[in-house]
């Protein structure tokens, strides 16, 4: 049976009321949440950045929900620290946590000082810092020279089994080489046939474990309201790669969206006043073979799409 979870937004919403927003979708009867790692927002109209670390430890002792982040290791957070995280939460909630790791983007990782490694390179470093964790939580004691260094280090506190270790990817390539190594894949909502091609490559390299996909929504009763805050929250996304990547600073993501379209955000969030349109889209990511759905309203107004989504459209897809 398809998970239905809630995304918390912490670019965009306050930590302590996110925390509230938690709480009141597990109330509504959403399956789990996870949330985003990010130092900087996309947009100065966003406006919040909150450290996801320690507002998970808050949210999984105020709910029975169980979580996981999206981080990328090796420049803002080395992954011994990483690790020693994963740990904690591990142990302190087991069974209820896991961790998608990814290459990153400039905007939250400029912030060392360290120049931004072309991508090849964030590729190779990633991969180091996956071997590094999990051989960390597995209670070995790591010394490692290369992309990323590692002086003796011992993760004591540590879960009986490790939270999965799961693939953050945007492309087919890149959901090929995590199923070298992931537990799992994580992406975001796209054309059907693009995730389509993502599943494909992923289980055809003999990638396992479930299949997370973070679903970036606006639904508000009234459409023109829908439409109004998808572009006022979100227009400065739409850009794919290398741009997402390389831009660094809210400021930037703000000039280079000023002329993006009302249609433009279209192609990458659900819109729609309609629940039975949302519940179509989301039977449709279910049919695909996601086996997690996190719906991401890009709004930071969360209680009136908490209530209609948990009064209508989770009854409906899990019909």
């Amino acid at each position: 049976m398809t998970l239905y979870g809630v995304h918390a937004s912490h670019e965009q919403v306050h930590p302590s009321e996110s925390l509230s927003a938690v709480r009141h979708a597990e109330q509504a009867g959403f399956d789990a949440a996870m949330c985003s790692d990010h130092f900087s927002p996309w947009s100065e109209r966003q406006g919040q950045s909150t450290f996801a670390w320690s507002w998970l430890g808050a949210a999984l002792e105020a709910t029975n929900l169980p979580f996981g982040v999206v981080n990328a290791p090796g420049q803002r957070y080395h992954p011994a620290i990483i690790a020693q995280s994963i740990g904690t939460l591990g142990a302190m909630y087991p069974g209820r946590f896991w961790a998608a790791l990814g290459t990153g983007e400039a905007s939250n990782e400029h912030i060392t000082g360290d120049g931004w490694p072309r991508k090849g390179l964030r590729t190779a470093r990633l991969r180091e810092c996956v071997d590094i964790i999990r051989a960390l939580l597995a209670g070995e004691e790591v010394s490692h020279d290369g992309l990323v260094t590692v002086d003796r280090a011992r993760v004591w506190t540590r879960p009986d089994e490790p939270p999965p270790l799961i693939g953050a990817a945007v492309s087919v390539e890149t959901a090929r080489w995590c199923a070298e190594w992931a537990d799992g894949l994580i992406t975001v909502n796209a054309p059907p046939e693009q995730l389509r091609r993502m599943v494909d490559a992923y289980r055809d390299a003999g990638g396992k474990g479930k299949l997370h996909l973070q679903v970036h929504l606006s639904w508000d009763p009234d459409e023109d309201t829908a439409v109004r805050i998808a572009h006022e929250q979100w227009r400065s996304n739409v850009f794919p790669p290398p741009v997402c990547w390389d831009l660094d600073t809210a400021e930037a993501f703000d000039v280079a969206s000023a002329d993006v379209t009302p249609e433009k955000v279209a192609e990458l969030v659900n819109i729609s006043s309609d629940l039975g349109r949302h519940a179509a889209w989301l039977r449709e990511y279910a049919d695909l073979g996601f086996d997690e759905l996190y719906l991401h309203h890009v709004g930071q107004e969360l209680d009136p799409f908490i209530d209609a989504f948990g009064a209508k459209v989770l009854p409906e897809v899990r019909s």
